[in-house]
C-alpha cells in the first residue's frame, strides 16, 4: 500500500516552455513561440539586406576619370594646377606615360590626357551588379566628349589658319624679315640682355645668347628655314628647341612654356615652333635665344649680328 504524504510539484524549468515533440527520428526539441517570431523577423531582414547592399553605390564610380585636350601653351604642371589633380604633375605624367612619352615636358596640343586616379585593384574586384550603372554613367560622359573633341578640332584649325596667316605677313613685314623667309624669333623684338653680357649668373661667365622681353604664352618663331634637331627638357634651359638651318649654322630656343614641334620636323622661317615661359634656371618670362656653329652649348656666335646678316632689321 503506497505511503500517504504530499509531492511537491516539480517546477518547470526554461525547456519546458517549449513543446517536447516525439517523432520517429527522436525527440525534437520546438523553439517556443517568442523565440521562432525572432528568427522569422531575422530571416525577412536578410533579403532586406541584401538588396540594400546590391543598391549600394560602387566605389568604383568615384575614381571615374575625364578626359583633358591638351591646347596650345599648356604644360603637365599648368594642367595639373587648373584640373587640381592629386599628386601634381608628376602623377598627371605616371597616369599619361603611354601617351607622353619618354619625355614629361614634351607635350603636343591635341594630346588625350586622363585625369585623376586610374580604376584601381579594388574597383576592379567590385559586384558585376556594379558594372551596368557604371556604364550607363559612362556613357553620357562619352557623348560629351565627341562635341568637345569637334570644337577642339576645329580650334586648332583655325589656329592652323592664323599661323599661316602671320607666316605670310611676317614676309612683308620690316621687323620680320625679308623675302627670303628669314624672321625675327618674336614678333616685336626687344632685347632685355645682350651678348656676351657678364656675371656671375651663367656658368661660363658671359651670357651665350640674347635674351628678347616676352610673356609667358608669347608666339616664338623659327628665324629661317631648317630641321628641327632637338624638342625637349635640357636641364637649365628647361625646355629647348634647337633647329639646324640650310647654311649649317644652329639656331636655339630655351625656357619656353609650350612646345610645338618634334625632332626629324621640317620648319619654315615665322613659323610658330613653341610659346614662350620660364622654364629651367630662369627668374621670369622670356625668351633665351641663340645661334650657334653646332647643335651644343659652348659654340655660339652673336645671334643678333648673325639673323642681320640675312637681311632681318632688329
Amino acid at each position: 500500500m503506497p505511503a500517504k504524504g504530499k509531492h511537491r510539484r516539480t517546477k518547470t524549468g526554461p525547456i519546458s516552455r517549449g513543446v517536447l515533440a516525439a517523432g520517429t527520428g527522436g525527440a525534437v526539441l520546438a523553439l517556443p513561440l517568442i523565440g521562432a517570431t525572432g528568427a522569422h523577423a531575422a530571416e525577412q531582414s536578410a533579403p532586406a539586406a541584401k538588396s540594400a547592399a546590391q543598391s549600394a553605390p560602387a566605389p568604383a564610380a568615384k575614381s571615374a576619370s575625364k578626359t583633358y585636350s591638351v591646347v596650345s601653351g599648356d604644360y603637365l604642371a599648368k594642367i595639373a594646377a587648373e584640373k587640381k589633380v592629386k599628386g601634381g604633375w608628376q602623377k598627371l605624367y605616371q597616369d599619361n606615360r603611354d601617351v607622353v612619352g619618354e619625355n614629361p615636358s614634351l607635350i603636343l596640343p591635341g594630346m588625350k590626357l586622363t585625369l585623376g586616379a586610374k580604376t584601381s585593384g579594388s574597383a576592379q574586384t567590385a559586384p558585376s551588379t556594379s558594372a551596368p550603372s557604371a556604364a550607363k554613367k559612362a556613357a553620357p560622359a562619352e557623348k560629351t566628349a565627341a562635341p568637345a573633341e569637334d570644337t577642339a578640332a576645329k580650334t586648332e584649325d583655325t589656329a592652323a589658319e592664323a599661323e599661316d596667316t602671320a607666316a605670310k605677313t611676317a614676309d612683308s613685314g620690316a621687323s620680320q624679315g625679308d623675302s627670303s623667309g628669314w624672321s625675327t624669333p618674336v614678333e616685336n623684338p626687344n632685347v632685355t640682355t645682350q651678348y656676351r653680357a657678364s656675371g656671375a649668373s651663367w656658368s661660363s661667365g658671359y651670357h651665350t645668347g640674347s635674351d628678347f622681353q616676352a610673356a609667358s604664352g608669347t608666339s616664338v618663331r623659327a628665324i629661317g628655314q631648317g630641321t628641327v634637331v632637338s624638342a625637349g627638357w635640357s636641364g637649365s634651359y628647361g625646355n629647348e628647341i634647337v633647329i639646324q638651318h640650310e647654311d649649317g649654322m644652329y639656331s636655339q630656343y630655351a625656357h619656353l612654356s609650350s612646345l610645338e614641334v618634334s625632332a626629324g620636323q621640317a620648319v619654315t622661317g615665322g613659323q610658330q615652333i613653341g610659346l614662350s615661359g620660364t622654364t629651367g634656371n630662369s627668374t621670369g618670362p622670356h625668351l633665351h635665344f641663340e645661334v650657334r656653329t653646332g647643335p651644343s652649348y659652348g659654340s655660339d656666335v652673336d645671334p643678333i649680328a648673325y639673323l642681320r646678316s640675312h637681311g632681318v632689321s632688329i
